[in-house]
């Protein structure tokens, strides 16, 4: 504790009164110094003694107790930190500066480490020293030291904001110490123009450069999508290059870029950069044929035509060949049907072709049969929506789509009501697994009245009718796919009759599972990420998979145990070790996720810096200085206490003491003056009157 004492005055008029009174007498005195004399210097030391009194002075004592200056250290722990030996440097520079610290004397000293920013932020250092001095009044800063690599994401971008943060120091300096080397050599994979979207079966386009320092100015790129490597080039480097790459499927594709590694490279992890390009379908064109009006006929139409994303063309054979009514044919269509144009010259642009109660009656030739079989084996979908023209002898059976067929009429029809069920196969394939009300027992739903009888050759049935006979068989065929529903009663559920069914859901979901959504897969692996796990699930047809193989991005392999969460379902959760793209692996079956920013901020450059924080420095009086720039020992500069002149020499830098102090007590002591001081003045009074009274004699 130190006392303090000084002079404080509690006037008795305010302190403008008594300047006012001050000068305007000080002026009638001087203006009588001609005509009295020196006797007017009376007349000044009587009006500063009654000036004096009326300002009453006191004697106050303060005890004040002597506050540490603060030293903020701010330590950047960041990602890019850990690359080569900085983190080893940034160590020892730490040590070494805490004990020069705890070397002098009067100081607090207050550490913050600076992590990866929320989000992709990078490193949040100035915003840290903020949050670090929040509370501490600016006054008592004697100084900020940064140990950092210079990879500072939120430094001051010019002068201006650099002198404006270098003010909430209250002249305190900024010295930043810099890890890593003058000389580092890196390459990495910078995506300059990424979409995020891209159109099935169309290629994109990704502008990336390849920027490297220390390199021979040309790399070797390998081009990956969902694990599988597109090709390889060599591209120049630092400077942009287009790369067209093709959208292979619905949902999420992941692409890497990836290009060879530089001997002595700071890092591999910016080696790779990963885009996760959503895949939509264009406009899908659907074909539906019907081969007669019928009930069924308008739900299908309707079901295709609610859905925006999908482009129907319908045709219904409205009169057979072989019927001769004598109705001219261009009242019974607009137009007759293209049979050539459809299934010979543009089958191929069609994502599926249903075939709603048709038979063979001639209106197709045998080649456009063979046209669909084609078709399909090459990535086509096809279904054949059966009525009891499926088991007479103008079914479809009996031409070349037979050959894709996954059941075969046995010439029974069935018109006895009957409750659909789910098969074996069925609760567990995504397609029928969660329609509403089949997870009863028996699900409620309403009656059909017709099945076609069928013996199955291949295929899944998932869908069952009276005595576990076959009501809907969905089969691959090479690299297309059919599925074949074996009644025409769907249109029941739509009417709700007996209280319905789920037939939106039935169909929508039959019509995009031939169209590849990946949702509806039979054997799937899939992964997201959230809240610092990996949740990851399996669909499968067959038996119980065993563990998912995980690698993670610093190629550490773990194997994660699934468990049941639903027929068919599998799930299991690890925790994420770091940010980056995983890779899992079920047998055949691989997945991607990318956690955190897919291509970091704080890896996309990775060069130690001394320039980004140089204005701060400046604008403080600091000094910004790499610890270890070449192979020689890392050293730490002196710290010193500077009252004034240069903050910064050779080998130290200094810090600005403060002084700091808090009042613990005070004390006042009047020191009387006051009315002494008016006695002393009317005595003074006293004495000019009577001084010049006799000067007035003397001339007379």
């Amino acid at each position: 504790m130190v006392a303090a004492s000084g002079i404080d005055f509690s006037p008795f008029l305010p302190w403008q009164a008594l300047v006012v009174s001050g000068v305007l007498g000080l002026a009638l005195c001087l203006a009588g110094w001609r005509a009295r004399g020196p006797v007017v210097l009376l007349r000044v030391l009587t009006l500063g003694l009654l000036l004096l009194g009326l300002a009453n002075p006191s004697l106050v004592t303060e005890n004040r107790e002597k506050l540490k200056d603060i030293v903020a250290v701010v330590v950047d722990r960041s990602s890019s930190q850990a690359l080569a030996d900085r983190r080893a440097q940034t160590d020892a520079a730490s040590a070494a500066v805490m004990r020069r610290l705890e070397a002098l004397p009067n100081v607090e000293t207050r550490v913050v480490e600076v992590k990866d920013g929320a989000g992709d932020d990078g490193t949040r250092l100035v915003g840290a020293l903020g949050g670090l001095l929040a509370d501490a009044p600016a006054g008592r800063v004697a100084g900020v030291i940064a140990i950092t690599d210079g990879v500072a994401h939120d430094a001051p971008a010019n002068a201006a904001a650099a002198s404006e943060i270098a003010a909430s120091f209250a002249g305190a300096p900024f010295h930043a110490l810099v890890m890593g080397r003058s000389q580092e050599t890196d390459r990495r994979v910078a995506l300059t123009q990424a979409p995020r979207f891209g159109i099935v079966g169309k290629d994109m386009m990704i502008r990336a450069e390849i920027v490297e320092r220390g390199g021979p100015g040309a790399a070797r790129v390998t081009l990956r999508r969902d694990g599988l490597a597109l090709g390889a080039a060599t591209l120049a480097t630092n400077r942009p290059v287009d790369i067209p790459v093709r959208v292979d499927h619905a949902g999420p594709n992941v692409i890497e870029i990836e290009v060879e590694p530089l001997p002595g490279e700071l890092t591999l992890a910016n080696n790779r950069a990963v885009l996760t390009v959503e895949g939509v379908r264009e406009k899908l064109r659907v074909l539906l044929v019907s081969g007669e009006p019928h009930p069924g006929e308008r739900t299908w139409r309707n079901l295709l035509k609610s859905d925006a994303s999908v482009d129907l063309v319908h045709f219904t054979i409205l009169r057979p060949p072989e019927k001769q009514d004598g109705a001219p044919i261009n009242e019974l269509s607009l137009i007759p049907f293209p049979t050539r144009e459809l299934f010979q010259q543009k089958i191929r642009d069609f994502d599926l072709i249903i075939f709603d109660r048709y038979a063979n009656q001639s209106v197709l030739p045998s080649a456009y049969y063979q046209n669909i079989v084609n078709y399909v084996r090459n990535g086509g979908a096809l279904l054949v929506s059966a009525g009891p023209e499926y088991a007479g002898s103008t079914s479809l059976a009996r031409t070349p789509l037979a050959e894709v067929l996954p059941a075969m009429p046995d010439g029974r029809v069935s018109e006895t009501p009957y409750r659909p069920a789910l098969s074996g196969p069925g609760k567990r394939h995504p397609v029928t697994r969660d329609l509403p009300g089949a997870d009863a027992a028996t699900p409620d739903w309403g009656s059909w009245a017709r099945l076609v009888g069928a013996e199955v050759d291949r295929g899944s049935v998932v869908l069952d009718g009276p005595g576990k006979k076959p009501l809907l068989v969905l089969q691959r065929e090479q690299r297309g796919r059919v599925a074949l529903l074996l009644s025409d009663h769907a249109w029941l559920w739509a009417r709700n009759f007996q209280g319905g069914g789920p037939y939106l859901d039935l169909l929508r979901r039959v019509s995009h599972w031939l169209m590849r959504e990946p949702q509806l897969e039979e054997e799937a692996l899939r992964a997201e990420a959230r809240g610092g796990e990996i949740r990851i699930t399996r669909q499968t047809m067959g038996d119980a998979p065993g563990p998912v193989l995980v690698t993670s991005p610093d190629g550490v392999e773990s194997r994660v145990t699934l468990t049941l969460r639903k027929p068919g379902e599998y799930a299991g959760v690890m925790p994420v070790r770091g940010q980056g793209l995983y890779r899992l692996r079920s047998g055949d079956l691989m997945a991607f996720v990318a956690t955190g920013p897919q291509n970091p901020r704080e890896l996309s450059d990775v060069f130690s810096d001394e320039t980004r924080l140089r204005p701060l420095a400046q604008a403080s009086g600091g000094d910004v200085r790499r610890l270890q720039p070449g192979d020689q020992p890392l050293v730490t500069p002196r710290i010193l206490m500077v009252q004034s002149g240069p903050l910064s020499g050779p080998d130290w830098i200094g810090l600005r003491p403060r002084d700091g102090y808090v009042v613990r007590g005070v004390s006042s002591t009047p020191l009387g003056i006051g009315f002494a001081a008016l006695g002393l003045a009317l005595g003074a009074l006293l004495l000019v009157w009577v001084g010049e009274g006799r000067r007035s004699r003397a001339r007379a």
